[in-house]
Order: structure tokens, then C-alpha cells, then sequence
């Protein structure tokens, strides 16, 4: 029965083939547009996780601030210092730190070679700062524990810095001076995302025990570390211990100042849901319109085949024969139209390839364009909603011509 009642079907679409076929583009358009609206937000969430995964997600960075509340005896507005103690401190009750290194900063450094001069940035770190900034190197290594201790004056230096100072040629093994020091360069990294004139490819990174010889070094500038378990939670633990240590309320803000990315990268995530449930509904109201066209012309084929429905029910076809019958052509016309516009969608996505977004705004940011990606998630929800579109705007006709009487739908002219 089914297969004569598709057989039916596919007869009926043969016989209006103009009228099939405009309705099938139609469809394929309206489902095209929904999967490529879905692909568009799945490419915008990618986008932003890349800008963010350059660092690292499960980053904190704490900076002293000044307290803005009373704690206990101490009055508000005390300046909060860090010192080594701090970091030992944070590593040895903060539970979920992996690894943890103070940050000592200069940035009015004077960087000079044989026939440049430039001031720049100039961070004194642990070298387990590469892994806490995800600082990939290109040429070179970053500097070690042992070099830490003895401080050495070596130092690695960012992509712009390297272009900068030594243009094409070799740098490492090469000798530079800060604030008239001598340091040698061992390592060059990869280039990170930047906007305008941020400086974070200029930056020089020499052992924190070496930032000595530029600066004091006994309050520390800020301390950064990376971390497993919920955000929240380690912010939380990381307060009450500095609290603890410094006499400020946890609750403080202003006592210490925490950077951190997972908390930032939560409220993008959100917005990244709200836009792609945005464009979920504009997609389906471009279906909506194409099953609106559907629906007109099931009904142009219910009024123009009445009489041949009063023939079938008074052969003895009930009801749900006719329902079936119309349904089952408009699910056809939907689901060949559904094929269709899957196809082109893929092929739209792949003729656009990628489409400029943050590379616009910064250097060295192609990862984090948007690209139409199309996954196993869009497509059933572009299913679904065809599925039920073409559901709504084939039981309406399908139901009039069910409900057709078969004595006035034999005297149809």
C-alpha cells in the first residue's frame, strides 16, 4: 500500500511538473538558508574559542590592587603588595593549580642592537610561564629553571621584536642590551593574535630572577597561573587566601584585581547560544514562507483533483487513504526539496570558505575567521524544522481533501 500510494505521489509531482518544481526550489532555498544561518553561528562559537585558546582557557592572572572596605581593624584604602611568599602561598592552598609564576614588568625598557633602539615591554617570568601563556616558540627554547637561578641574562623575544631588530636574519645566538645590559637571545615565538598597536608581539621575556638587574624585584607586579576544576571555584579559593594573607575582605574587588578568561570566555559562550537561537528562528521563518507556498499549491491540487477524490471514495477509500495519499505528495516535494538544499547549502560553504572577521581587526588572526561549519548538530536541527514545515503545510490540504464529500465531490466541475 505504501509503495502505491508513493508511486501515486511521485505521478502527481509528474503531471505538475513546473508547479513541483518551483515548489521543490522553494524548499531547498528555505532549508539551505536555515543549515548555512546554523553553520554561521557554529563558526562564530569556533571563532571566539580560538581568540581565546591562544592563551588558554583555564588562565588566572591576580593583580594588587587597594582595599575599598573596612576588614576588622584595617581601614579601607590600604595598598595590597605581592611577594614571592604570595605565590608559594596561592600554589600551596589554592586547590587545582598546575602552575603558578610571578610576573615583574617593565615597561619603559630601552632594547638596543648595533643599529636600533627601541622601549619596549621587558617581563620577568618562571619558565613555567610558557606553559601558563601557551607561549609556542618558533625558533629557539625558552629558557629554563637553571637559568632562573643563576640568573642568566637570556631572553626570548616576540615575533614583531624579532622582525624589528634583526628584519630577515638569524637572531638567536644574538646579543642585545636592555637598559645597557647584555642579554642573549634564545628563542623567537610564534606569532599571537594582535590588534592595532598592542604591544603582546614586542614583548621580552627574561627569567624572573634576571628582572633584578633592571628593577626591584621584591613586590611582585601580578602573578598568573593556570589550573583544572571549576573557574569559580579556584577564583573563590584564591580570594580567601590573599584575603587571609593581606587583611581584606574576599569580597573586596578592588583589593586585588583577577583576570579571569573562563569567567570572560562563559559570557561570550552565552552570547555565541542567544545568536545562533537568533538565527535558528530567522531560518525557520524562511521556511516557514517556502512551506507557506507549499500549502497553496497542495490546495491548488486538492481543488483541481476533487472530483478525482469523490471517484476514490466512492470506490471504497476512506478518510485516512486520502490523507495519507496528500501527505504523503507533500512530504515528497519536502523531502526532495530538503536533499536539494542540504547540497547547496555544502556547496555555498565551500565556495565562501572563510569569511573575514576577527583578521580584520588584528594580525596574524586567520584562525579566529569565521567558517561555515556544518555539523551533524545543524543538520538535524534544519531536519526538524523541515520536517515539521512540511508536516503543517501538507496536513491542512491533505485534511480539506480527506474531508471532501464524495457525492458533491463528484458534481465538482
Amino acid at each position: 500500500m505504501l509503495k502505491d500510494i508513493l508511486q501515486q505521489a511521485w505521478e502527481a509531482m509528474l503531471y505538475n511538473r513546473r508547479r513541483t518544481m518551483i515548489t521543490m526550489v522553494g524548499m531547498a532555498w528555505g532549508i539551505a538558508t536555515v543549515v548555512l544561518l546554523l553553520a554561521y553561528g557554529a563558526g562564530f562559537s569556533r571563532a571566539i574559542e580560538a581568540i581565546f585558546a591562544q592563551w588558554g582557557t583555564n588562565l588566572i592572572g591576580v593583580f594588587p590592587g587597594r582595599t575599598s572596605q573596612q576588614a576588622g581593624g584595617d581601614k579601607a584604602g590600604v595598598r595590597v603588595r605581592f611577594t614571592l611568599d604570595d605565590v608559594d602561598r596561592i600554589y600551596n592552598t589554592v586547590p587545582g593549580i598546575l602552575h603558578i609564576s610571578p610576573d615583574e614588568w617593565n615597561n619603559n625598557t630601552t632594547v638596543q642592537d648595533e643599529l636600533h633602539t627601541y622601549t619596549w615591554e621587558v617581563d620577568g617570568v618562571r619558565p613555567v610561564f610558557q606553559e601558563i601563556w601557551k607561549l609556542d616558540l618558533d625558533t629557539g627554547r625558552f629558557f629554563n629553571g637553571l637559568e632562573d637561578q643563576q640568573r642568566a641574562h637570556v631572553c626570548v623575544i616576540g615575533s614583531e621584536a624579532k622582525t624589528k631588530l634583526f628584519s630577515g636574519q638569524w637572531a638567536l645566538g644574538q646579543t642585545i642590551r636592555l637598559n645597557g645590559i647584555p642579554f642573549t637571545v634564545i628563542g623567537v615565538l610564534t606569532p599571537k593574535m594582535q590588534e592595532g598597536d598592542d604591544n603582546r608581539n614586542r614583548i621580552l621575556w627574561i627569567p624572573f630572577n634576571t628582572m633584578s638587574d633592571l628593577k626591584d624585584t621584591h613586590y611582585v607586579d601580578g602573578i598568573w597561573m593556570n589550573y583544572r576544576g571549576d573557574h569559580q571555584l579556584v577564583e573563590k579559593a584564591l580570594r580567601e587566601s590573599l584575603g587571609a594573607a593581606h587583611h581584606f575582605r574576599p569580597s573586596d574587588r578592588n583589593a586585588v584585581f583577577v583576570a579571569n578568561l573562563m569567567t570572560q570566555l562563559a559570557q561570550f559562550r552565552i552570547l555565541s547560544i542567544a545568536l545562533q537561537v537568533l538565527l535558528s528562528l530567522v531560518g525557520a521563518l524562511t521556511l516557514g514562507i517556502a512551506g507557506i507556498g507549499l500549502m497553496n499549491i497542495m490546495l491548488v491540487a486538492v481543488q483541481q483533483r476533487t472530483r478525482e477524490i469523490g471517484i476514490e471514495k466512492a470506490l471504497g477509500a476512506q478518510r485516512r487513504h486520502i490523507l495519507v495519499q496528500f501527505l504523503a505528495e507533500a512530504m515528497a516535494i519536502t523531502g526532495v526539496g530538503g536533499i536539494s538544499g542540504i547540497a547547496l547549502a555544502y556547496l555555498i560553504s565551500v565556495l565562501v570558505g572563510r569569511i573575514p572577521f576577527y583578521s580584520m581587526l588584528a594580525k596574524n588572526a586567520q584562525d579566529a575567521d569565521i567558517h561555515l561549519i556544518i555539523s551533524p548538530a545543524s543538520l538535524i536541527v534544519a531536519t526538524g524544522i523541515l520536517v515539521v514545515t512540511g508536516l503543517v503545510s501538507g496536513m491542512i490540504p491533505a485534511l480539506r481533501a480527506a474531508n471532501l464529500d464524495p457525492i458533491e465531490a463528484l458534481r465538482y466541475e
